[in-house]
């Protein structure tokens, strides 16, 4: 089942766009939530995938020009393709992390440690605990 953005989500991402470095604190007061309302909400992005990492905006201008060539040629590899506009109401799919398939309902949820992982059925769950028993239990015990 596609995770439906809000709000907040839109905000958040909006603002992470402008500037990858801003705190949650300095996100929850330009969005008007609070902090670990943001916070909650950057996990979850992150949890379901959406969200893979923060980028650095580099300015080449202040490069020498051997420097500046070869991340020009980074740059272009990591935003090849990627002209989507975020907007409200956009969906979200999420794959489950045993099977790799689609979520066509409410996905099952697993919280290890600080992290969910989301599932298309039950015995996707059950057969991700029994497989990676001992890693879930080390994270339990901290």
């Amino acid at each position: 089942m596609p995770l439906k953005l809000d709000e907040i989500d839109l905000a958040l991402l909006e603002s992470l766009v402008k500037d990858g470095r801003k705190s949650f604190r300095q996100i929850s007061r330009e969005i008007k939530v609070s902090t670990p309302t943001v916070k909650l909400h950057y996990e979850r992005l992150v949890n379901i995938g959406l969200i893979r990492g923060i980028s650095v905006d580099l300015d080449f201008g202040k490069l020498e020009t051997e420097a500046s060539a070869k991340l020009d040629q980074i740059r272009h590899k990591a935003f090849k393709g990627h002209k989507i506009k975020v907007d409200r109401g956009m969906l979200v799919k999420i794959t489950c992390d045993y099977c790799n398939g689609p979520t066509h309902n409410k996905p099952s949820i697993l919280k290890v440690g600080d992290q969910e992982r989301f599932f298309c059925c039950s015995s996707c769950k059950t057969l991700y605990k029994e497989k990676y028993r001992g890693r879930i239990e080390s994270l339990s015990n901290k």
